[in-house]
């Protein structure tokens, strides 16, 4: 059996100074999922790259400063253009409370599957029967909050 073709992408824990993290909503037609900005890598994109035009894109969020690299999930699904799944690398990033105001249309958005964008407390987050990317994510926000960030990436698993 061949290895799974897996598109490389990357992914933002935006945390504001109140201690509120930015995610996105995404439909599939058997589910709704919220997650961190960020996606596909293009070819040749260094992730800092591709993390500042995601979040842009999705966000509207322009000045900020890469943080460390955090976490690391590999997730096997169908996407267009033959891949089998996606590698993604989470990054993290700091920033003064903002409005998020994605630069593309929504019509782009929900192209992508991307529905909504907002901000949620920890509070929200531990009481929430919503799937979250990745599934244990309340718990590695307040682990990051509580102890930084880890030494070395975390694998976060599904």
């Amino acid at each position: 059996m061949s290895e799974p073709r897996l598109r490389q992408a990357v992914r933002a824990v935006v945390l504001d100074t109140d201690e509120l993290i930015l995610l996105v909503r995404f439909e599939f037609p058997d589910r709704s999922v919220w997650a961190t900005p960020g996606g596909g890598a293009e070819e040749g994109e260094t992730d800092e790259h591709a993390l500042r035009r995601e979040l842009l894109e999705e966000a509207g969020l322009e000045a900020f400063e890469l943080g460390e690299h955090i976490w690391v999930r590999t997730h096997l699904f169908e996407l267009p253009g033959g891949f089998d799944g996606q590698h993604e690398r989470y990054y993290l990033v700091r920033t003064p409370p903002f409005e998020p105001a994605p630069r593309l249309t929504w019509d782009e958005l929900r192209q992508e599957g991307m529905t909504a964008v907002r901000w949620w407390t920890l509070d929200e987050l531990a009481v929430s029967e919503t799937v979250f990317a990745p599934r244990d994510l309340p718990a590695l926000v307040r682990a990051i909050l509580r102890d930084g960030p880890p030494p070395e990436p975390i694998d976060t698993g599904a």
